[in-house]
């Protein structure tokens, strides 16, 4: 879901736009905390705004990563737990 084609050249041109903005963001940051900081909780903030005023309960899965809204906090924190948990169980 994450790398769904946009059929309109307009729309893929945002899109690109975005990522080269959001990168070259990231890309200034200097530390893991600044980049989770200035770049990702925002972003994951709005993202949470946006699907809750929409209703939406949202998983998007990447090629490299997952992005799971749910609305709800302990919802969120299990999710999170079981992640940790997993990759822990891989180490």
């Amino acid at each position: 879901m994450a790398k769904k084609k946009s059929s309109s050249k307009g729309t893929a041109s945002n899109a690109d736009a975005l990522m080269r903005t959001l990168f070259k963001k990231m890309e200034a940051e200097k530390s893991a905390e600044g980049l989770n900081d200035n770049v990702i909780i925002p972003f994951a903030a709005a993202l949470e705004e946006v699907c809750e005023a929409r209703g939406y309960m949202l998983n998007i899965f990447g090629d490299k990563s997952n992005i799971v809204f749910t609305g709800d906090k302990a919802d969120a924190e299990a999710i999170y737990n079981m992640i940790e948990e997993y990759l822990a169980a891989k180490g």
